[in-house]
């Protein structure tokens, strides 16, 4: 046995200690390396031991070889041993007890049907953080504050009895304090989830549930930018998460409106000059639907003022509209079309537009000229050739004639049919009006004057509709 250690010793002290241990990591699957650690043979102790750092002992580094090797090759029965040992006695020998220790104990985790026992394996898990902290938290590549986003990621996972996980939710937001957009993106969504969680328990978290829903969603929209170009797999995780928590805040009940203009409304003032504060009050304001909030109007006039954008002359849009000034509304949507860079924005912007010319104003050529818009930008906006049903149904003065102008039916029901055949959602409202319109067909004795009317002819229906149907 002492030849054993003498060889072990011997070899440790000649070549660096590697582990090729690789942890998984929720953020570009990236692996944790364990970085290469030297460990020099052990002196004779001193007459009286230095205080400080736990000394590493020869028996330290034999065990330190032996659960390594058992763990890297998951036999970690027979790496539970030497680990704990090493744990218990020199847990500053290697970084190799930490990232191979997580794996240690989840497998003892699963390995357990007692209560006291699994309890007490989850603590020894959580103080393997506290220790890696401690003795390793000052590592460039894994920090402190990495280490407590793992640790946070692991209670939420383990934890028994703790609905709420409050220590995880205060260990991931220090995570992210820490990080920034270096932070990973299940950190960011389990925090969130949490902030939501404790919102739903106790409402006086609301003020702090939505600071955290902001600092969640500023990190994801860094890290989409950030990474958008060089790594696409990760930029559109990050967007569905984005996306994901959207939908948790907006149905958390938080997002009350009147609550987030008490919340606000001095901020504006305050910050009626920053360009940037202000287009994320827009910004969120419309994700939590608060688009009638004076403070919401408030900021998208601002910003407006600065810097005109696509989201600022959408916001004042809406505000033209609920104060009844429609032609105003208009001519700001026209500016949130010319300045929006997205194909979907430009498309709903000629939309609202033909949706304003048809329901307040009654201008149908201009209801069918900006829905067209809308298309040329969306093809599949199945409600764009729906408004054109509509205002050609509504149309008057394209014909004298009382039999011709039923004529208009015909490329109604057309324009409906195109609804639906490209947004089939529009069935059920497109297949009422159609059941309507038919009836307006011209009829048979209409029909015996009207020769060119004749089922199954191709028929042109000029003036501003200028479409060709099929009679029928």
């Amino acid at each position: 046995m002492k030849i054993m250690k003498k060889l072990i010793l011997l070899s440790l002290s000649i070549v660096v200690l590697t582990n090729c241990y690789a942890q998984r990591r929720t953020r570009r699957a990236a692996k944790e390396e364990v970085t290469p650690v030297e460990v020099v043979t052990p002196q004779e102790p001193a007459a009286e031991e230095p205080t400080g750092e736990p000394v590493i002992t020869e028996e330290c580094l034999i065990n330190l070889s032996l659960f390594n090797e058992s763990a890297k090759n998951q036999q970690y029965a027979d790496a539970l041993d030497p680990w704990n040992q090493v744990f218990d006695n020199c847990p500053n020998a290697n970084r190799a007890i930490y990232s191979h220790g997580r794996n240690i104990l989840h497998w003892l985790l699963s390995q357990q049907t007692d209560e006291a026992k699994y309890q007490e394996v989850f603590d020894r898990l959580m103080l393997m953080y506290d220790k890696r902290i401690q003795y390793f938290g000052d590592d460039p590549r894994y920090s402190t504050p990495w280490i407590k986003g793992l640790k946070a990621l692991d209670y939420i996972v383990f934890v028994k009895n703790d609905e709420l996980k409050e220590p995880a939710y205060q260990w991931l937001e220090e995570a992210m304090d820490g990080l920034g957009d270096e932070t990973e993106i299940e950190v960011i969504r389990q925090f969130v989830i949490l902030s939501d969680r404790l919102y739903a328990n106790d409402n006086a978290h609301g003020d702090k549930y939505i600071a955290d829903y902001l600092k969640a969603n500023d990190l994801l929209e860094s890290i989409i930018e950030k990474v958008q170009d060089s790594d696409s797999i990760l930029a559109a995780q990050a967007t569905q998460y984005k996306n994901g928590l959207d939908i948790v805040f907006a149905e958390s009940g938080a997002a009350d409106c009147e609550t987030l203009d008490g919340l606000y409304e001095d901020k504006i003032a305050a910050n009626e000059d920053d360009l940037g504060y202000l287009n994320k009050i827009i910004s969120f304001y419309r994700r939590v639907r608060c688009v009638e909030s004076k403070v919401y109007f408030d900021a998208a006039e601002k910003a407006h003022k600065i810097q005109p954008t696509a989201e600022s002359a959408s916001a004042l849009a809406a505000m033209s509209y609920n104060q009844e000034e429609f032609q105003q509304a208009v001519n700001y949507y026209e500016d949130a079309t010319r300045l929006s860079e997205i194909d979907e924005d430009k498309a709903d912007y000629q939309y609202k537009i033909s949706q304003i010319y048809y329901s307040k104003i009654g201008d149908y050529p201009r209801t069918k000229t900006h829905a067209l818009n809308a298309l040329e930008y969306d093809s599949s906006l199945g409600s764009a050739h729906m408004i054109i049903g509509l205002a050609y149904a509504a149309a008057k003065g394209i014909y004298d004639d009382p039999v011709l102008s039923k004529s208009v039916f015909w490329v109604a029901v057309d324009r409906l049919n195109k609804a639906k055949q490209v947004d089939p959602s529009l069935a059920e409202d497109v297949d009422k009006l159609i059941a309507t319109y038919v009836r307006h067909f011209p009829s048979k004795e209409d029909i015996f004057f009207k020769p060119e009317l004749s089922n199954g002819k191709s028929f042109y229906v000029g003036g501003w509709i200028g479409e060709t149907t099929i009679c029928r």
